[in-house]
C-alpha cells in the first residue's frame, strides 16, 4: 500500500516515528547514515579540460584542421593562422553552452527549503532541510516551502501552488484523508505536499515519506540527468557536408597526383598542385558563416520576444513538425477569468481581456447594466466583499495579489463598476470564517449602514446548495423545493460541462442582536444567489497562431496537467482538438509503453493530468515517428522533455530557472504565438544557409573544375593557392553572409516541414551547385586559354585574368541563389546587404590586382581595358544562360 493510500495511523507505523514527539537526534543519525542527506545527487561530471576538447569532435572542425595544415604546407600562414583562430573560437563557444547546461541542475536544487521547522525530541527546531529524513514530523505555513515529499497529517485551510511540478498555477488544497486512487496524478495526490512546492494558504503539519532522489523533485532531476540532448538537423547535415567535402579533396590530392606522376611531372609539383585543389574543394569559410547567420537571427527573434540559448536551435525551429505546447500560460492567460454568471434561472456572460477590470455584460446576445440586473449586482458585490484578493496597477498592467479564484470575483464585480472601498464604506466586516478545504467555503458577517446584518458565503456550488433552504428567483426569495435543486444543478453542470470552475455565492440575513461564534451556526439555512463561472481563458493570438502552424504542416499537441475536461474545452476553441483527434490522460498515458504510444501518438491531440516521466515519454514516442519535437515549459515538471526535445522552449515570465536552463530557447512573453514567428525566422534562416552553401559550394565546384581541367589538358595551373584562398576567405564570405540575411519569400510559412532526413543537396541542390560549377569553371578556364593562348610568356598575367573571371562570374551567380527558381524570379536588389557585399568584393579584387604593394603577394598584374570585356562576357554566361533555359521551360 502506498502513502496516499493509508490512514494516518498506518503511515505513522509503516515508517516507525511518534506524530508527538518526532524522531529522536540518535535515530536521525542513524537514517542519516543509512539513507544519505535530503540532497539532488549530481551524475558525473565531465572535467573541463575534456569537455573543451570534445568540442573539436565535430566533422567540420576537423575540416578545417585540415584546411589548416593544408595552408601551413602551402606556406600561407595568415590564413592558417585564421583558420585555426575560427576553430577556437567555435570550441570556446560550444564549451561555454555545455558548461551553462549544467547549471540546470543546481538550479533545481535551488528550489528546495534552505531550513525547515521539525519535530525533534518532541520539540519543534530550525533546521537544515538537507537534514530532514523519512520520518521527520515538518511544521509549515504561507509562504514556506516544503523540504521534503511528506503526507499530511493535519491541515488548517492548507493550500499548496505547485506549479513548478504540475505546470498549473491555482493552489491545490490538501486534507488528511486517505485517497481510493491507487495511482492517482500529482496533481490530484491532495494528501501529499512535494519537495519545491510553496505554501499559499493556511499552514499544515505533515510527516516525511521521501527524501532526496526518491521524492518527486528527485525524480525530476534524475531524468533531467539522463535525458539525451538531440543534434539538430543543421549539425547533421553540416556534418554530412564536412564528410562530403573531405572525401572529394582527398580524392582529388590522389588523383593529381597519380596522374601528374604517371604523366611524368615532379612528385613534390604534383603534391603541391594536388594540396591546391583540396584548398579549392573546401570551403573554409562556410562554419564560419553559418554562425554568423545563426546569430543575426537571433538577434532577429529577439526583437520578436525569444530569446536564443543554443545557436543552432534557430534553424531546428525551422522544420519543426510538431510543437508540443503547455496550456497554462502558454495558450492561455495564466489569468483566472469569469465569463459566466448564473442566478434565477438567467445567465450572464462578460467579456474583458486577464485582470484588466473592464467589460461588457450580456444577456441573451445584448448588452446589459449590472446595476440594473438586481441578482447580478448582489452576486456581485457579495463576490467582492467575501474576499481577500487585491488588484495591483504598476505600468499600466494589473497584476493580481492573492488566490486566482478569489481575483476572478473581484474582477468580475470591478468590470460591473464596483469598487472595494467605496462597498467597505457602506458595509463593515465584522467577523469572518476562512475557507478550509474540509469546509469547501468562506463566510463573512457583514453589517451595511441600515444597521442591516447578513452572513455572505461562497465555496464549492454542491456544498452551498446543500446547506441553503432557499433561493432568489425573478428578484424574490423562495423556497428551494426539488425543482429549484434540480434547475440549480443543471445549471452548475452546464457552466461545468464548459470546463468552467464555479463557485456559488450565498447569504442570510440575521438580527442585529444574533450572535455567530461559529462556521457551523453561519454557514446554514442560506439563501442561494447565484453561480459565478470562471476558466483561464485562451490568449486571443493563439487560435491564428495554431491555425498557421496547422497551414505550414505544423501540428500542435497541448500537454497540461489540467482535467481531461478543461483541456477539451480549451483545445477545441484554439482549433486544437478536432473531430478525428483523440485525447489522452495521464492514466491512459501510464498503462502505455513507448512503443504502444508510438502507434496512436499522431492521432492525439491532447494529454491531460500528465506527469514529468509522460512528457518524456511523448516527445520520445514522437521522435521514434519521425518528427521534429518543440516542447514548451515553465516548470521544473517540463525540464526533462524540454532538454530532450529536438528544440526546448521555456517560458521567460512564468518560467523556473531550471527550465530555461534545459532550453535552447526562451519566450520572453510566454507567447504561443511568438513560437510562431521564431518558426518562420528558423525557416527562413535555414533556406539562406542553402542558399549560401549553394554559393559557396558552386564557387568552389568551379575551382576545382579550372584547376582539374587544366591539369588533364597538360596545361599550367590558371590560379595559384593564395588566390583559391582569397576567393574562399574573402571574396566569396561577404556576399555569403548577406545571403544569410536574405528576406524570407512568400510561401514560407505555406509549405510543410522539411523532414529531418533531408539531404544537403536536395529539392536539386546538388544539380545547381554542380551545373552552376561546371559553367563558372569552364568560363574561368576559357579566358585562362584565351589570354594564355595569345601570350605563353605571361602566365601571370592569364592568371590574374582568370581570378577576376572566377570572381566575376562567383558574384554575378550570388543573385542568382536568392531564388530556387531562376535570377530573374526576385528583385535583384530586394537584399540591399548583398547589393553592398557584392561592390564591396569587387573593391576587394580591384584592390588586389591594381594595389602594387599587394600584387607580390597575390601573384597579380594589372588587367588592361580591353579585357575586362572579355571577363565581363565569359562571367554572365553561368548565370544568364540558365535563366534563359527557365524562361523557355516557363513560356512553353
Amino acid at each position: 500500500m502506498k502513502f496516499h493510500e493509508m490512514k494516518i495511523e498506518q503511515v505513522e507505523k509503516a515508517l516507525e516515528t511518534d506524530f508527538s514527539s518526532g524522531l529522536s537526534q540518535e535515530e536521525v543519525k542513524k537514517r542519516i547514515d543509512q539513507y544519505g542527506l535530503n540532497e539532488l545527487e549530481e551524475g558525473e561530471k565531465q572535467s573541463a579540460l575534456l569537455l573543451f576538447f570534445s568540442q573539436f569532435k565535430d566533422f567540420m572542425v576537423l575540416v578545417l584542421l585540415a584546411a589548416t595544415l593544408i595552408s601551413g604546407l602551402l606556406g600561407e600562414y595568415i590564413d592558417a593562422i585564421a583558420i585555426i583562430a575560427i576553430v577556437i573560437i567555435n570550441g570556446f563557444l560550444g564549451f561555454f553552452q555545455e558548461r551553462r547546461a549544467e547549471k540546470s541542475l543546481q538550479a533545481l536544487k535551488e528550489l528546495s527549503a534552505p531550513q525547515v521547522s521539525a519535530l525533534r525530541d518532541g520539540q519543534w527546531i530550525k533546521i537544515p532541510s538537507k537534514e530532514i529524513v523519512a520520518g521527520d514530523i515538518l511544521k509549515f505555513s504561507s509562504g514556506d516551502r516544503i523540504g521534503a515529499d511528506v503526507r499530511v497529517i493535519e491541515s488548517k485551510s492548507l493550500e499548496i501552488e505547485e506549479s513548478a511540478l504540475t505546470g498549473e498555477s491555482v493552489p491545490v488544497a490538501k486534507h488528511i484523508d486517505s485517497l481510493t486512487n491507487p495511482n492517482p496524478g500529482i496533481g490530484d495526490m491532495e494528501n501529499i505536499a512535494f519537495m519545491g512546492t510553496m505554501v499559499t494558504r493556511g499552514s499544515g503539519i505533515g510527516v516525511v515519506i521521501a527524501t532526496g532522489m526518491k521524492t518527486a523533485m528527485g525524480q525530476i532531476a534524475d531524468l533531467l540527468q539522463s535525458a539525451e540532448s538531440q543534434d539538430t538537423p543543421l549539425q547533421r547535415r553540416l556534418e554530412q557536408l564536412g564528410k562530403i567535402l573531405i572525401t572529394v579533396a582527398l580524392l582529388l590530392t590522389v588523383l593529381v597526383v597519380v596522374v601528374g606522376v604517371l604523366r611524368g611531372h615532379d612528385l613534390y609539383e604534383m603534391f603541391l598542385a594536388g594540396v591546391s585543389l583540396a584548398v579549392a574543394a573546401i570551403p573554409e569559410g562556410l562554419p564560419a558563416i553559418v554562425t554568423v547567420a545563426l546569430s543575426l537571427g537571433v538577434q532577429k527573434m529577439i526583437r520578436q520576444n525569444a530569446i536564443v540559448r543554443k545557436l543552432p536551435a534557430v534553424e531546428t525551429l525551422g522544420c519543426a513538425s510538431v510543437i508540443c505546447s503547455d496550456k497554462t500560460g502558454t495558450m492561455t492567460q495564466n489569468k483566472m477569468t469569469v465569463t459566466h454568471l448564473w442566478s434565477g434561472g438567467q445567465t450572464w456572460t462578460v467579456d474583458g481581456v486577464g485582470y484588466e477590470p473592464q467589460g461588457q455584460f450580456y444577456r441573451d446576445d445584448r448588452t446589459v447594466q449590472p446595476k440594473d440586473e438586481k441578482a447580478l449586482q448582489q452576486m456581485l458585490i457579495f463576490g467582492m466583499l467575501c474576499n481577500h484578493s487585491d488588484l495591483v496597477r504598476k505600468d499600466d498592467e494589473f497584476t493580481l495579489d492573492g488566490d486566482p479564484t478569489e481575483g476572478a470575483l473581484l474582477v468580475s464585480a470591478m468590470k460591473a463598476g464596483f469598487e472595494r472601498t467605496k462597498l467597505l464604506d457602506e458595509f463593515t466586516i465584522v467577523n469572518e470564517f476562512p475557507f478550509d478545504s474540509a469546509r469547501k467555503m468562506m463566510s463573512v458577517h457583514v453589517k451595511d449602514k441600515q444597521g442591516r446584518h447578513f452572513i455572505i458565503t461562497k465555496g464549492a456550488p454542491d456544498v452551498i446548495l446543500g446547506i441553503s433552504e432557499s433561493i432568489l428567483w425573478d428578484g424574490r426569495t423562495q423556497y428551494l423545493n426539488r425543482e429549484s435543486q434540480t434547475k440549480v444543478q443543471d445549471a452548475i453542470n452546464g457552466l461545468a460541462s464548459q470546463a468552467l470552475r464555479t463557485i456559488a455565492i450565498a447569504f442570510k440575513p440575521i438580527s442585529t442582536n444574533t450572535v455567530i461564534l461559529s462556521e457551523q451556526e453561519a454557514e446554514k439555512q442560506l439563501t442561494f444567489i447565484g453561480v459565478q463561472g470562471m476558466i483561464d481563458p485562451p490568449r486571443p493570438e493563439v487560435k491564428d497562431a495554431v491555425k498557421e502552424c496547422k497551414e505550414a504542416g505544423i501540428k500542435t499537441v497541448m500537454i497540461t496537467g489540467d482535467h481531461v475536461i478543461t483541456a477539451k474545452a480549451i483545445a477545441s476553441q484554439l482549433g486544437i482538438l478536432t473531430k478525428k483527434s483523440k485525447v489522452l490522460d495521464g492514466k491512459a498515458l501510464s498503462d502505455m509503453s513507448v512503443e504502444e504510444l508510438e502507434e496512436i501518438v499522431d492521432d492525439v491531440s491532447v494529454f491531460a493530468r500528465v506527469s514529468p516521466e509522460h512528457k518524456l515519454k511523448i516527445v520520445k514516442a514522437l521522435q521514434n515517428r519521425g518528427h521534429i519535437v518543440a516542447m514548451t515549459g515553465d516548470g521544473v515538471n517540463d525540464a526533462p522533455a524540454i532538454k530532450a526535445a529536438d528544440i526546448g522552449v521555456s517560458m521567460g515570465i512564468t518560467g523556473t530557472d531550471v527550465a530555461k536552463e534545459a532550453s535552447a530557447l526562451v519566450l520572453l512573453d510566454d507567447n504561443f504565438a511568438t513560437i510562431k514567428a521564431a518558426i518562420k525566422e528558423g525557416r527562413n534562416i535555414y533556406e539562406n544557409i542553402r542558399k549560401f552553401v549553394r554559393y559557396l559550394l558552386a564557387s568552389n565546384v568551379g575551382e576545382i573544375l579550372v584547376m582539374l581541367f587544366a591539369m588533364i589538358l597538360a596545361l599550367p595551373l590558371p590560379l595559384v593557392p593564395i588566390q583559391i584562398l582569397w576567393v574562399n576567405l574573402v571574396t566569396d564570405g561577404l556576399p555569403a553572409m548577406a545571403l544569410g540575411l536574405d528576406r524570407p519569400e512568400e510561401n514560407v510559412m505555406k509549405r510543410n516541414p522539411r523532414s529531418p532526413n533531408e539531404g544537403v543537396f536536395s529539392r536539386g541542390l546538388g544539380w545547381k551547385v554542380v551545373s552552376r560549377g561546371f559553367l563558372i569553371g569552364i568560363v574561368t578556364l576559357l579566358s585562362f586559354m584565351l589570354v594564355y593562348g595569345n601570350n605563353p610568356s605571361q602566365l601571370q598575367y592569364a592568371q590574374t585574368v582568370a581570378f577576376a573571371t572566377l570572381v566575376m562570374a562567383q558574384l554575378i551567380h550570388v543573385f542568382d541563389c536568392r531564388s530556387e527558381k531562376s535570377v530573374l524570379s526576385r528583385n535583384p536588389f530586394g537584399n540591399p546587404y548583398l547589393v553592398w557585399a557584392v561592390i564591396s568584393s569587387l573593391l576587394l579584387m580591384f584592390v588586389v590586382i591594381y594595389y602594387p604593394p599587394l600584387q607580390p603577394i597575390f601573384h597579380t598584374l594589372p588587367i588592361l581595358a580591353k579585357d575586362w570585356l572579355l571577363i565581363v562576357g565569359l562571367s554572365s554566361i553561368p548565370t544568364f544562360l540558365l535563366a534563359g533555359t527557365f524562361l523557355l521551360r516557363k513560356t512553353k
